[in-house]
């Protein structure tokens, strides 16, 4: 039996046709059990853009642009317009021929639990499904990117305090949603947190999620390292990266999510330029142990006579503070984006964000708070309006990629060739891995 066979039989057939994957929504809803309304209960009410809201049909989507890579270049991401409505939609396409069968394991994991998770700060799947040899992943357009991608195309030395405070929300409403359903994300980065045009805050990256459900109880903690994990290794926790008997649960999320919190401020993740790989994270790992710990970057961190200074364009700062002492290159951003010459960080967070992110990278992640203490933090008092009226206000002069004008058939060529220059920041293949 050919691979490809095999896997339309299990993964399309018995996984994802048992999962409801393939547009029969309504049988599928029936027979959920009342053990998984329960889990629900405390989202927020169902949405209309559920798996299966759109057709399992690759005759359904027109194919306008090619906007990114992964999966060892076995994925291809195309934008496209779902034809029945006019909308546009990312589409990944997965060649399953050539997946190995820890891919295909990979995979699986990823597929059954989107259909399990409902939650309006979790990107949703509207429909998978098999095309010849692909399988098809159909999600939203985030016409706005990655937060990832507004920090390398316009904020390069950091967001606003306010931006920062809606986009950590947004995560930690996802984050309590998941760990509630028992799993640990494990994958939490500016990369994996999208923005769509009107402002809604989503979370990606679910394919390095883990249960802790184990045998039809909930484990105290978990044992399993991420694979394909070493573009995350900057954000994972230390009992994470330690792989002790130990172990480690929901709370190695809030340190990842500390860490995000420093990318989005200082434009960059502390860490990063540590050599590591996903078997031999050593000196992330002592670093991690020995107690350094991130920070914002800003007057009340960074000494006085380093922020008179001209910052050097040279060598990136792991935004790592090890007291007043530490060298300027500690404080350099690498790509200063001032255009008067003054230092990027002469600014001032609030004692309530340094708290914030101090007690997310707690060494003991027993005093790490869960995600349902952090929403009530003071920190996100400031919060007055909606993510939808207040988002793209707060990220100008960036405006989300919505006219498609030109891209008709008629007109290909034009017009694909301006909407690729548009997209041409976003690092779609990150979104989700």
């Amino acid at each position: 039996m050919s691979f490809l066979r095999w896997v339309t039989e299990k993964l399309s057939v018995e996984s994802l046709r048992d999962l409801d994957l393939f547009g029969e929504q309504a049988q599928g809803l029936s027979h959920r059990n009342a053990h998984e309304d329960r889990q629900e209960s405390l989202t927020s009410p169902p949405r209309r853009d559920t798996m299966g809201s759109f057709l399992p049909d690759s005759g359904s989507y027109e194919l306008l642009t090619v906007i990114g890579r992964g999966l060892d270049d076995l994925m291809t991401v195309n934008l496209a317009r779902y034809r029945p409505t006019g909308e546009h939609v990312a589409i990944r396409r997965i060649d399953m021929e050539s997946c190995t069968n820890d891919m295909v394991t990979y995979l699986q994991s990823e597929l059954h639990v989107s259909k399990l998770f409902h939650h309006t700060s979790i990107l949703p799947y509207k429909s998978v499904f098999i095309a010849e040899n692909e399988l098809w992943v159909i999600t939203p357009f985030m016409a706005y990117g990655s937060a990832r991608d507004l920090i390398c195309s316009h904020f390069a030395d950091g967001m606003t305090e306010l931006t920062i405070a809606y986009l950590l929300l947004g995560i930690l409403r996802a984050l309590e949603y998941i760990h509630h359903m028992g799993y640990v994300h494990r994958s939490v980065k500016a990369s994996h947190v999208l923005i769509s045009a009107d402002g809604q805050v989503c979370m990606s990256g679910l394919r390095s999620i883990f249960s802790l459900i184990r045998h039809g109880q909930r484990a105290r903690v978990v044992h399993d390292f991420p694979q394909y994990s070493v573009k995350v290794l900057p954000w994972l926790s230390p009992e994470v990266l330690q792989q002790n008997l130990e172990g480690y649960d929901f709370r190695s999320d809030i340190y990842s999510l500390g860490i995000t919190a420093c990318e989005l401020a200082n434009g960059h993740v502390p860490f990063k330029d540590m050599p590591a790989t996903q078997f031999v994270p050593t000196q992330m790992l002592l670093e991690k142990l020995n107690g350094t710990v991130p920070c914002l970057l800003d007057t009340t961190t960074i000494p006085p006579e380093e922020l008179s200074m001209t910052p050097s364009r040279s060598g990136a700062d792991s935004g790592i503070c090890e007291g007043p002492g530490a060298g300027s290159v500690r404080h350099s951003n690498g790509e200063p984006s001032s255009s008067s010459g003054g230092h990027p960080y002469n600014r001032t967070f609030s004692p309530h964000f340094h708290a914030f992110v101090e007690l997310c990278l707690q060494r003991d992640p027993e005093k790490r708070p869960s995600a349902t203490t952090l929403t009530g933090h003071p920190f996100f008092k400031q919060i007055k309006r909606r993510p939808s009226e207040a988002l793209p206000e707060l990220l100008r002069p960036v405006t989300p990629i919505t006219n498609f004008e030109g891209t008709q058939p008629q007109d290909p060529h034009s017009g694909l060739a301006s909407l690729e220059s548009g997209l041409s920041h976003l690092e779609v293949d990150d979104w989700d891995f």
